[in-house]
Parts: structure tokens; sequence; C-alpha cells
């Protein structure tokens, strides 16, 4: 257990983190598929990036870690997965529109965890 985290917290952040594995895994093996593996037209691509990365950003959030360190973590794997295309078959990596997209994602979602946040920490003071 947490020091100073309540045992039903600590078993949500677990959760969170095993959902934020598996969406790190999820979105690496979705973003290191061979082009010829994909289907012909992703609609939405850029959304689809971001989306992504504002759950990842997310989960990763909920599960406890400091919003700035998730945003980083996430906008990192962003980052070296869009490298880590660069070899693969018919993939366009190192693309600034994607990795723009993640970070935006990422970005919103810990600005929307920190705005949730801060409404629940005024609801508890008011009482």
């Amino acid at each position: 257990m947490t020091p100073g985290v309540p045992k039903g917290e600590t078993t949500w952040r677990r959760l969170w983190a095993a959902l934020a594995v598996l969406a790190a895994l999820v979105i690496a093996w979705g973003s290191l598929t061979s082009g010829s593996e994909l289907p012909e037209s992703l609609p939405w691509d850029k959304a689809s990036h971001f989306i992504a990365y504002a759950g990842l950003a997310g989960l990763i959030g909920l599960a406890g870690v400091h919003l700035p360190r998730a945003f980083l973590a996430s906008t990192l794997l962003g980052v070296a997965i869009e490298f880590a295309q660069i070899p693969v078959p018919g993939r366009f990596g190192g693309d600034w529109h994607d990795i723009l997209a993640n970070t935006l994602g990422a970005a919103c979602a810990v600005t929307g965890l920190k705005g949730i946040r801060l409404l629940q920490g005024r609801r508890v003071a008011q009482g």
C-alpha cells in the first residue's frame, strides 16, 4: 500500500496503471504495424493520434503520476514511436504533424485532469 493513499484509491491507481500500459502497447502495436497490413484509408488520422495520446496521458495521470510527468511520458513515447516508424515498410515516420497531434492530445488530457482536481478540491474545501 502507498503511504498516505487510502486502500481503495490504491486499487484504482493500479487499475489505471495497468490500463495505461495496455494503451501504450496498443498504440505501439498499431503505430509500428507495416503499412501494407493497415486499411487503405484511415479516416481522421490526426484525430486518432490526438485521442490515443489524450487517453494515454489521462490514464497515466489517473494512475497517480504527477500530471507534468504524465504529459512528458506520453509525449516522449509519441516522439519515440514516430521515429521508430522510419524503417517500417509503408510507414512515414518522424511526421511532425503526428507528433503535434500526440502532444496536443496529451496536453488536453492533463489540463482536463488538473481542472477536475481543482474543482474537486474546491468542493471539499466548501464542505
